[in-house]
């Protein structure tokens, strides 16, 4: 209590540090009636954004300077505190033509928005304008790795898990659970977390259509301003959206063999007010896929087997949107707010034949899962006369409705059948808020703080009142991070959070289990500029991975009744420490990144099997555990060169190592290696046609009692531009010569084996549609970033994941 007395006196001096700066220091009155200017600045041939374009505004007449800056990478700048008169506006760019334009404002229309500027380029400069015009597909930043996925166009048709496939340094099973260099990792959606993945990060994945998907950013070291949570880093995905002045949009369609989609986004900004909406349907045809399974134990001497041959054909439907509005009170206050909703089925008929100590027998089996969220934020973000001075509070609260139901009826020879169902169903309430201040003490020194509080209640109610689990759980926490400069070239940022968890839950009337931990997250990052535009970064940060609902609930989930689930209430959090070294150099065309780096996780979580003897039935139970240390090594690299100007090839390797030792658990795994490979060409044509290949391996998965072999995937695209690149229209194929992908698991105890083998039609075709109208500009709002919980690895027994 004391601790998180400690942490809530931090949001006094937030809101202290607050009450002083409504003006500049040392002002004793408001200032006089002000405006903004903004313009957004693309170039007239591709009609890109210019990110960095020069802009100065001057007094018409005088030629007086009154303000100025440049552009973002959207192309987009505004220019504050500017009083009411006729000023000239110049834009202006390296190799490009400058751009004088007219200003005049008045005490009544302070504002002055001035739409689209283009500005074009000189004659020498023409050719060279053409070939750059698109954005690159991955771009290599200080702090982060981009993935443009909007540019890649074999996306078209698939969902979010199929684009995360393309990410470099991300390895995705046929599940659609994802890794970072072997770590788990904290999914964001506009950096702000979405209580559908409160359950499953992999089925949430696949409700979102690849289109309404711009970017993702890959995080490795994440700054104490973020939350702790990830101990492999952060993944953002950055969705479309629009802040172009008038109505703009775009609509998505894709049909195909393995599933259909489609997307619609909407964007209506009238001054100072901005409208977003946007729909997305998922519908996966219904899979047959196979499974044989393999179970041997021995128990007080006596060898027990059990094998399963069958089948499931489990389909995939749902949709998903979100509504918002933007407002700017003023040039200095802005308010949003956003809703966002989710609902998804997954599930499907199955049946196996199972040979128990060779007594044959048959399971015809049905699951059908259920997954509804809505989630709502609320933004205040404040705004000063000191250039970078910022204030914000934001709110989330969401509240999510799971539904379990599976039936299984087990036929044997000259006994009478049995028939067993139950049903789960769960719900999750969180609440959420943050207050975040930053103060440029200098252009180069910059303070931020802040403070944030989560509140979580998790109940999860089955048909027998016994099994009910409810879960509780408190977050605060508190930050203060300081960037500067330690000399010309090099950049410093270092920064602390404190993080207070308290949890309590109950499973049915037996068990009760409480317990509170206290951390301290510190993260350091250098980077210094080298000559010819090369870089090198070392960093170094502390991160946590809490155990989600799905590992803590103890309700025992026997669907597969030889190879029960359940959850472990006991399990404690994950704690990792990251040191990273960095270099990315640009040679001839080339842009080379390479980084290496290590890791210590302590109390590592993982799933488990042991063997279990209960009514005379032989099973293999998998709960999970904090199985001990983990220390790995590794290296990522990745490269792209243009061998002529309209063919690109991009590739990145990654490798770590694995290893886990727990002298009291008597586990000790040796070194192992895990790899992942992604390469990739594309190549335009003249008239608007393109093409692409690309293909990704992933290594062997390694646990401390077994291994998931090599994974593969390949596919390739063309898009043809309509409509004078309004509309394009594509074809895609992925998996074309396999049809199944295989998985196999073995997983060994000292007394027992389990192995799975899966084979999931992966081979699709697809035709894909999309059009643009209006103006659009992706952007993303600060808000609430829940990034906490360690997710659910999902099961590849129910073959329902990959669709």
């Amino acid at each position: 209590m004391k601790r998180f007395l400690l942490l809530l006196a931090g949001w006094g001096v937030v809101m202290a540090a607050h009450a002083q700066y409504p003006g500049a220091p040392g002002a004793a009155s408001k200032p006089k009636v002000t405006g903004r200017i903004s313009a957004l600045i693309l170039d007239s041939l591709t009609k890109k954004p210019i990110d960095y374009a020069s802009v100065a505004l001057t007094k018409a007449g005088t030629n007086k300077s009154v303000n100025g800056g440049v552009s973002d990478e959207k192309g987009k700048v505004v220019l504050q505190n500017i009083a009411p008169d006729t000023y000239t506006l110049s834009v202006g760019f390296l190799g490009y033509k400058t751009k004088l334009v007219s200003v005049k404002t008045s005490p009544e229309k302070p504002d002055a928005n001035l739409g689209t500027v283009y500005i074009s380029p000189t004659e020498s400069n023409l050719k060279e304008v053409a070939i750059v015009g698109q954005k690159a597909m991955i771009e290599n930043k200080v702090d982060k790795l981009v993935y443009n996925a909007e540019n890649d166009i074999t996306n078209a048709g698939g969902d979010a898990s199929d684009v995360m496939r393309k990410v470099p340094m991300l390895s995705v099973d046929m599940n659609g659970n994802i890794q970072l260099r072997g770590s788990s990792v904290r999914v964001l959606i506009n950096g702000k977390p979405s209580g559908t993945m409160a359950n499953s990060v992999a089925d949430a994945l696949k409700m979102i259509p690849a289109e309404q998907i711009k970017s993702v950013e890959v995080i490795t070291s994440p700054s104490a301003k973020y939350d702790a949570e990830g101990s492999g880093g952060i993944i953002n995905i950055i969705t479309k959206k629009s802040n172009a002045e008038g109505t703009s949009g775009s609509v998505n369609a894709s049909a195909g063999t393995r599933s259909n989609t489609g997307a619609f986004n909407l964007n209506v900004k009238s001054g100072r007010l901005a409208l977003t909406t946007n729909l997305g349907v998922n519908h996966a045809y219904p899979q047959r896929s196979s499974v044989e399974t393999f179970n041997s134990s021995t128990i007080n001497g006596v060898i027990n087997t059990v094998s399963q041959s069958g089948f499931s054909k489990w389909s995939r439907v749902g949709y998903n949107g979100s509504a918002g509005l933007d407002y700017d009170l003023n040039g200095y206050n802005n308010f949003s707010t956003n809703v966002k909703f989710n609902s998804f089925s997954n599930g499907g008929p199955g049946s196996s034949d199972i040979l128990v100590n060779q007594v044959l027998s048959r399971n015809i089996r049905d699951m059908d899962m259920g997954f509804n969220n809505v989630d709502w934020t609320a933004d205040y973000r404040k705004t000063s006369k000191r250039e970078g001075e910022e204030f914000s509070v934001s709110g989330q609260l969401t509240s999510g409705r799971n539904t379990s139901d599976f039936s299984n009826e087990f036929i044997s020879a000259n006994l009478p059948s049995q028939f067993i169902t139950n049903s789960n169903t769960g719900k999750n309430n969180e609440y959420t808020l943050q207050s975040d201040y930053v103060y440029p003490f200098s252009k180069t020194t910059v303070f931020e703080t802040g403070v944030k509080g989560i509140a979580r209640k998790i109940t999860s109610d089955y048909d027998v009142a016994a099994q009910d689990f409810d879960y509780g759980q408190d977050v605060a926490s508190a930050y203060g991070v300081i960037g500067f400069k330690l000399t010309k070239k090099i950049t410093a940022k270092a920064g602390l959070r404190a993080e207070y968890t308290n949890i309590s839950g109950v499973a049915g009337n037996v068990l009760n289990f409480d317990n509170d931990y206290f951390n301290l997250f510190p993260s350091v990052i250098l980077s210094q500029t080298l000559k010819g535009m090369s870089t090198i970064k070392l960093s170094y940060n502390k991160r946590v991975q809490r155990p989600s609902l799905f590992y803590l609930n103890p309700f025992r989930n026997e669907s597969d009744i030889y190879n029960p689930i359940e959850g472990n209430p006991q399990l404690g959090p994950e704690l990792t420490n990251n040191i990273e070294l960095g270099y990315s150099t640009f040679i001839k065309g080339a842009v080379i990144s390479a980084s290496v780096f290590y890791k210590n996780t302590q109390n590592v979580i993982e799933s488990a099997i042991r063997p279990i003897v209960e009514n005379g039935v032989n099973k293999n139970l998998t709960t999970y555990l904090n199985v001990g240390t983990s220390k790995s090594y590794g290296v990522n690299v990745f490269g792209s060169y243009n061998p002529m100007p309209k063919w690109t090839l991009m590739s990145n390797f990654g490798l770590n190592t694995y290893e886990v030792n727990n002298d009291a658990l008597n586990i000790n795994t040796g070194t192992l290696v895990n790899y992942n490979v992604y390469a990739r060409s594309s190549y335009g044509f003249n008239g608007g046609w393109s093409t692409e290949l690309w293909g990704v391996i992933n290594s062997p998965k390694r646990t401390f009692q077994g291994k998931t072999d090599i994974l593969y995937f390949y596919g390739a695209a063309v898009k043809k531009d309509l409509m004078g690149k309004k509309a394009t229209i594509g074809l895609n194929v992925l998996n074309p010569f396999n049809r199944d992908l295989n998985i196999k698991t073995v997983n060994n105890t000292t007394n027992s084996i389990q192995s799975t083998d899966i084979h999931y039609p992966l081979r699709s075709f697809g035709l894909s549609f999309s059009y643009n109208f209006g103006k659009l500009k992706f952007v993303q709002k600060k808000s609430v970033k829940n990034d906490d919980l360690k997710k659910e690895e999902q099961q590849g027994g129910g073959m329902g994941g990959v669709q």
